[in-house]
């Protein structure tokens, strides 16, 4: 996730990073200057068509769809920042029940209770880890420190974050047999436990449930035949000029439908994404602090 500081607007306005929705829309907005150039040059110079009120009215048109248009994108934008944002508050409280059920079990374990204590303390961040490269749909192998734990196999074959959420609370089960921990510790440790499922249940429902397909194209559509149809009406108001204007709109509209596609899976490694990765990464060192 890009950091940044939100006072600086000479930062913002003028730095250009690889996530702007700029360069990846430059090459089109070549397309429709040339195209908007060479609407107004046939319009004006070759057809005469200035006094044609029919295209004329093009322009109310657009000023009527102008309000539609508008409404659409600040629903899309919206739903994808919702769905953002569940995911950034999911991942935070995985971040926080993680904690907890370090520190309550580095409070209950015995502190010569090594073997437990390493289980859980590399347990634990390996959750997290797992459950980011289940979202990213990608191929994980389990990497545990230099000690190995063959009761901590993991079958790449089955769902990840189940596996481990077993052994998990397996071996909570055991040291409750063993009468390492009362019944009253289980019922505490089990909150958290179960919350690492609930939390990815959660994640999946927003990665594996995008926004529908016939809306995300109907949108698409709307604005290509929206800019396409801008320099047909509005070249006799506005002369050569309808060609930087054309561009602007594209880029407006065109821009907020890219950062709401992007914005919408939070999970994945784009820039904007929800920085599952570092989070991971933090919930290990901090487990580990917790542990030591």
């Amino acid at each position: 996730m890009i950091s940044y500081n939100t006072k600086d607007w000479l930062s913002v306005l003028f730095n250009f990073h690889k996530a702007d929705t700029f360069r990846k829309l430059f090459p089109m907005m070549i397309v429709i200057s040339l195209y908007s150039w060479g609407v107004a040059y046939i319009e004006v110079e070759i057809l005469k068509l200035s006094q044609n009120s029919t295209v004329k009215n093009v322009s109310i048109m657009h000023n009527l769809l102008g309000f539609a248009i508008s409404m659409l994108l600040v629903f899309r934008t919206n739903t994808a920042y919702d769905r953002w944002w569940e995911g950034r508050k999911l991942w935070g409280s995985l971040t926080n029940n993680s904690r907890n059920l370090a520190v309550k079990l580095n409070a209950i374990l015995g502190v010569d209770d090594n073997i437990n204590r390493n289980f859980f303390r590399k347990s634990i961040p390996l959750y997290a880890s797992m459950l980011r490269d289940h979202l990213r749909s990608e191929k994980t192998r389990l990497a545990l420190d230099e000690i190995d734990h063959p009761e901590l196999e993991i079958d790449q074959s089955r769902h990840l974050p189940n596996q481990v959420a077993s052994l998990m609370l397996k071996r909570t089960h055991d040291l409750y047999r063993n009468k390492q921990i009362s019944g009253d510790q289980l019922i505490t440790l089990n909150n958290e436990l179960a919350s690492f499922t609930d939390i990815c249940g959660a994640c999946e429902r927003i990665k594996n449930t995008p926004i529908p397909y016939s809306y995300s194209v109907f949108i698409k559509k709307f604005i290509f035949i929206y800019v396409i149809t801008l320099p047909i009406g509005f070249v006799f108001n506005l002369g050569y000029l309808v060609i930087p204007v054309v561009v602007f709109v594209f880029y407006v509209l065109a821009s907020l439908e890219l950062i709401a596609e992007e914005i919408e899976d939070p999970f994945g490694g784009d820039a904007n994404d929800v920085p599952t990765e570092k989070l991971s990464q933090n919930i290990k060192l901090h487990v580990n602090e917790i542990f030591s």
